[in-house]
């Protein structure tokens, strides 16, 4: 299923649809069960659909909104916050007394974002910042509870190497996209499985999948939701 899912695609990893990684009945099943979302929020799902905007979704939404609930996180980083579905989301979990920070590289979208944060009524809790988040994160002396990366995948490693001195301990670093569309799976050198053009997106993705596991400073597991969520511990 794999194997004949990627013949049809391009080696680009940005142009290419990501594939179910479990039954397609569960995985209707899996969205069916969720909740309605706020106005603002289905308006913002609603364009990223139809403009092709890249967002979480709703169900990896709701689990990183739980995860910011079970640690009672207060101060949270995001890497990649495009026009700021995700943003809401940790916004809520954080409460009125909490921070968020917004990083992305288009003004466009920031300006598009901080509209939906006032209509959210989360405005006063996000702070926003243009910018590459990779320097926008080097510029942070503190400690986070929660550092939420979705930035171009081929920056993964780097930004494994800045997360640590920027997570308090039992504070998570979160990472999105994670199983790339099945296309980590090469890594595991399985030969029946067709090998694309190797590219530095996929091989970005591995290498932090590879680090974290590896790493005395984090405890790992990828969750294969939607594209694959990791969820590091910061120990």
């Amino acid at each position: 299923m794999l194997n004949a899912a990627l013949k049809r695609r391009s080696t680009d990893c940005s142009n290419i649809p990501m594939i179910s990684f479990t039954d397609p009945r569960v995985e209707n099943y899996l969205y069916a069960m969720l909740p309605q979302r706020s106005p603002v929020l289905q308006e913002m799902e609603r364009q990223a659909k139809e403009r092709d905007i890249p967002i979480i979704g709703p169900a990896v939404a709701r689990l990183l909104y739980q995860y910011a609930k079970l640690i009672n996180a207060k101060t949270i980083f995001e890497m990649g916050s495009a026009i700021g579905y995700s943003t809401i989301w940790w916004a809520e979990a954080v409460g009125p007394d909490g921070k968020v920070y917004y990083t992305d590289g288009s003004r466009k979208n920031a300006d598009e974002a901080r509209g939906y944060f006032q209509q959210a009524g989360v405005a006063d809790r996000i702070e926003v910042h243009i910018g590459d988040a990779l320097e926008l994160l080097s510029e942070r002396k503190e400690r986070f509870d929660i550092l939420f990366c979705d930035v171009d995948k081929h920056d993964y490693p780097r930004v494994f190497t800045m997360a640590a001195a920027r997570v308090r301990k039992g504070g998570l670093f979160l990472i999105d996209n994670t199983l790339w569309s099945g296309r980590v799976a090469y890594a595991a050198g399985n030969p029946d499985l067709l090998r694309p053009e190797p590219d530095n997106k996929t091989e970005g993705v591995v290498e932090l999948n590879r680090l974290l596991y590896a790493s005395p400073d984090w405890y790992t597991a990828i969750i294969p939701l939607r594209d694959g969520v990791t969820v590091a511990m910061r120990l």
